[in-house]
């Protein structure tokens, strides 16, 4: 099979570059492509229709592969030959966010290692819970001395009357009325 099967045919007006099947000895139109092999699937032979279904007959992409190299390849091509990470590892990065930004609102000292409530907590004392820094499990003791300890650290007129501050002072007085009112019940 040379690299160019082409032939030339004469037509009214001008010649027609035709493509001719690359099978010993055929005569007719390569019009369909077929790879050469596995590891050239950029490279085709053109078959006329006769041919090229028998050499996609006799076609084995995997042959000459072991079923162990077989399963591989079909693994990566399930993801598109790309990488993948476990789903577990975004939760560690979330915590991990979520401590970076306990620290900058409650300050450098140590940060309680909280988890967030289960959902049979309502929506309200979640948020309460996770703006105080504290498990769902705390006694209301417990909440009362971390809402004295925030107050004095935030409390407007201890940090100048900032913004940022005000607004971190609304929602832990707002945090404990939330838990002072369902502790109550």
């Amino acid at each position: 099979m040379s690299a160019f099967n082409d032939q030339y045919f004469a037509t009214s007006d001008r010649p027609v570059k035709v493509r001719m099947c690359d099978h010993p000895g055929c005569n007719q139109a390569g019009d369909y492509r077929a790879p050469k092999s596995r590891d050239r699937l950029n490279e085709y032979y053109f078959f006329c229709m006769e041919h090229v279904r028998e050499y996609n007959k006799a076609w084995d992409f995997f042959s000459g592969l072991s079923p162990e190299e077989i399963e591989a390849y079909t693994r990566d091509a399930t993801v598109w030959e790309r990488p993948s990470w476990p789903m577990g590892r975004w939760g560690d990065a979330e915590k991990s966010l979520r401590d970076k930004a306990m620290r900058y609102v409650f300050g450098e000292e140590a940060v309680p290692n909280f988890t967030a409530p289960p959902p049979s907590v309502p929506p309200a004392e979640r948020e309460a819970f996770l703006t105080l820094g504290l498990e769902h499990t705390a006694t209301f003791d417990a909440i009362k001395a971390r809402y004295r300890e925030l107050v004095k650290k935030h409390h407007p007129d201890v940090n100048g009357n900032e913004k940022s501050n005000e607004d971190r002072f609304k929602a832990i007085v707002q945090a404990f009325a939330v838990l002072k009112q369902s502790k109550q019940k």
